[in-house]
């Protein structure tokens, strides 16, 4: 995915933002969701399946390293962004020890041989007709005070690009993060709404996730 994009614009995101808060202190019991929502997804190139994780201290390994999952959110978050509709799925933090063989893709980002980060599966789709250019995680700020910017993702899946009108996208996004303190909740900020003249057409989101 390319990391030049241009309809970022975090100035705009921090002062035109929505404070409206879709958080839950209560996550939902694994046995009861549904994973319908994961059919037709592809494992990632660059990260560890996760899908199986959905106990606490539950690791799976594979060629891309082995991941333990530390804590889980599955209740279902959804939040309208002018004509975008943006639902989280899941939420989960997640210990990873790489492969020796991505040692080089994830030192642009960190330069531990082991690292907890966050991993959202989101689903966007567009109401709209027309095309707009919308990211679904634009800022992450933890309880901690870290605060982590779009282009750390580390899944590149592509879904801070343009949407199609009339169409919808789903897949991850993942963000290396601190837990030096105990991480308690997330905060994310979407990106504003463009159209295809790069005109501002919504403004961006604010909401929480806890653990």
């Amino acid at each position: 995915m390319k990391k030049s994009l241009g309809f970022l614009l975090l100035p705009s995101l921090l002062f035109g933002c929505s404070d409206k808060d879709f958080s839950t202190s209560s996550p939902a019991l694994a046995q009861e969701i549904e994973s319908n929502y994961l059919d037709g997804y592809g494992a990632n190139p660059q990260v560890p399946d996760d899908r199986t994780l959905l106990t606490v201290g539950q690791s799976i390994k594979d060629a891309k390293g082995e991941a333990t999952l530390q804590k889980i959110n599955l209740k279902e978050q959804t939040v309208k962004v002018g004509d975008i509709k943006l639902t989280v799925k899941d939420t989960k933090l997640i210990h990873l020890f790489p492969d020796y063989s991505l040692t080089d893709y994830f030192h642009s980002l960190t330069h531990d041989e082991e690292f907890d980060y966050v991993k959202l599966f989101v689903e966007i789709k567009n109401s709209s007709t027309q095309k707009v250019n919308f990211a679904p995680i634009a800022m992450i700020e933890t309880n901690t005070g870290q605060k982590i910017t779009w282009d750390q993702d580390i899944y590149l899946e592509n879904l801070n690009e343009e949407i199609e009108g009339s169409a919808s996208k789903k897949g991850n996004l993942g963000f290396i993060v601190d837990t030096k303190t105990n991480l308690e909740w997330i905060e994310i900020t979407t990106s504003d709404v463009f159209d295809g003249n790069e005109a501002k057409v919504a403004n961006a989101k604010k909401f929480r996730i806890y653990f």
